[in-house]
């Protein structure tokens, strides 16, 4: 009898406590499981995207090969349309701009690049804002290409930035600067990087001397 009490008692305490907490605790519950409910769903929903976002981009990336330019602006601007967040949009991008450039449709190509400088995140945006520093020269706009080469860049695009810059000035008949320019981005890219060579060349054929390559250690 007295076990019967003392469970009486438990389940009249239970009672008390649910009657004052137990509108809370489902509450939190409900919250805690429609949390985890919406981050599965999150995560799947990315996962897809994902998917078709990659299943766009082969697409544009053969049309590109295809030199279909119409066709890889179209899949471009469906990639950026639907999945704007995702790394695809911004190299659909640089390939739509490839695209346009080879077409000699530099206006598209220039909105595409830009689309990047506007969107992309700081690696895609160092490497958009140098090409299109490269479509601002083809165009003569050698101001414009070198206001956009004095933008921020991450620090591991300082040799291109240079020998971009010494492509403009040379361009603008600007020699002496276009040296500098050139032996900065040697000095940035270090003998064993593939594109030192052919700044070799252009500096050497503007008059200009190559600083010698450090001796190998012994």
């Amino acid at each position: 009898m007295a076990y019967d009490l003392e469970e009486q008692e438990q389940i009249a305490s239970f009672k008390a406590f649910w009657s004052k907490y137990g509108n809370l605790i489902t509450w939190v519950l409900i919250i805690a499981l429609g949390s985890f409910a919406a981050y599965n769903f999150w995560n799947q929903h990315q996962r897809k995207s994902s998917v078709e976002a990659s299943a766009l981009y082969d697409t544009l990336t053969d049309a590109v090969t295809a030199n279909d330019n119409a066709k890889a602006q179209r899949i471009a601007a469906d990639i950026q349309d639907k999945f704007k967040r995702t790394a695809y949009a911004q190299m659909s991008a640089l390939g739509a701009a490839k695209a346009a450039f080879e077409a000699n449709d530099l206006k598209t190509a220039k909105a595409q690049l830009q689309w990047v400088v506007d969107n992309g995140n700081d690696e895609y945006q160092s490497v958009a804002k140098l090409r299109l520093a490269g479509v601002l020269l083809d165009e003569k706009n050698y101001d414009g290409a070198m206001k956009l080469l004095n933008e921020k860049f991450l620090p591991q695009f300082a040799a291109e930035v240079q020998d971009r810059k010494g492509d403009v000035l040379v361009a603008q008949n600007k020699i002496a600067d276009a040296r500098n320019a050139y032996v900065a981005a040697l000095a940035a890219m270090g003998p064993k990087h593939p594109g030192s060579q052919l700044v070799r060349i252009k500096l050497e054929a503007i008059g200009g001397t190559a600083p010698e390559a450090p001796k190998a250690a012994a």
